[in-house]
């Protein structure tokens, strides 16, 4: 189970972020990739330059490759990729023409190449994920992907009948089902105000709401997909608008927050638990990365422009203060 949401401030800055839901960690950390760095590619593809954007984000690095659970680059776009376990379909093998892409490398593939969401909606059209492990230990992940920068967001599915990339209005993307179900589902939720109910009167009996927040009934509160959405959705939506950088931060957690998955509430078959292992956030005028995990809910700051760039191999950041 995962959530990420992404909104813009005022002045244009898109924040992004995500919850990763999961039984037990890979020993992620905050991984950067410079921009010459020479990162082994899963197929040949004529496009890829040698020099890319400089990409930040969670995850690990397995035989000199940078595997991004999420991440945003210098040019202020980003891309997580999120639980799709039912619905996902890659191709089996590489398409003979276009560019083909390893599931295990698109966010990577994405945040590298591209500035702009325009530029991965064009690319997109011609593109095959195609289902090949990064090595025997570690299996193909099912996920499909939000993608955001200032202008909006994408949510990209690989299904049964291809690839499907849907507008995402309402800047949220969780699990199960597709996205064009989570959208249409809002509809059964448009009764949802913010508002403090009227009083009324019942015949002779006047009835006054007992505070704010019954505007809400009816809004799910369990951890699956499809209650995420509808919560995330409806709090990213109506959260006020925020100008600084800081309170921005705090917008964007605090909206994770209200989908995050406690300890003990999410078993799984095997009889393991989900839990929020960790929250993340990435600001587009900033180029930094935030995070904050299930032990340790410091959010903490990492700033692209901290970095060393002038390598040729991804590295992991040291721990932020």
């Amino acid at each position: 189970m995962c959530t990420g949401i992404r909104f813009a401030d005022p002045a244009g800055t898109m924040y992004f972020g995500r919850n990763l839901d999961w039984t037990t960690s890979y020993g992620e950390r905050v991984v950067v990739t410079p921009p010459a760095a020479k990162v082994p590619a899963a197929f040949e593809r004529a496009g890829d330059p040698e020099r890319g954007h400089a990409v930040i984000g969670m995850g690990i690095i397995v035989e000199g490759i940078p595997l991004y659970f999420d991440c945003g680059n210098d040019a202020g776009l980003a891309v997580a990729g999120l639980n799709f376990p039912q619905s996902a379909r890659y191709a089996a093998e590489p398409a003979p023409t276009g560019v083909n892409v390893a599931a295990y490398e698109f966010p990577f593939w994405v945040a590298r190449n591209f500035a702009t969401l325009d530029e991965v909606r064009a690319a997109l059209e011609n593109v095959t994920v195609v289902a090949r492990a990064v090595n025997d230990e570690l299996p193909v992940a099912n996920l499909h992907w939000i993608i955001g920068d200032e202008t909006g967001s994408i949510a990209v599915e690989c299904l049964e009948d291809g690839m499907r990339v849907w507008e995402d209005d309402v800047d949220v993307l969780t699990n199960e089902p597709t996205f064009c179900w989570h959208r249409q589902n809002l509809r059964n939720y448009i009764s949802l105000t913010e508002d403090e109910p009227a009083h009324v009167t019942w015949d002779k009996a006047e009835l006054i709401p007992f505070g704010s927040g019954p505007g809400m009934q009816g809004i799910p509160g369990d951890y699956s997909g499809p209650a995420r959405f509808v919560k995330a959705a409806f709090v990213n939506g109506h959260y006020p608008e925020q100008a600084s950088e800081a309170d921005n931060v705090t917008r964007l957690f605090r909206t994770l927050g209200s989908v995050a998955v406690p300890d003990g509430c999410a078993r799984m078959a095997d009889g393991s638990y989900e839990k929020t292992l960790y929250t993340s956030g990435f600001s587009s005028a900033r180029c930094t990365y935030y995070h904050a995990s299930y032990d340790d809910p410091q959010i903490r700051a990492y700033p692209l422009s901290s970095c060393d760039l002038s390598g040729v191999h991804p590295f992991v950041m040291p721990d932020a203060a």
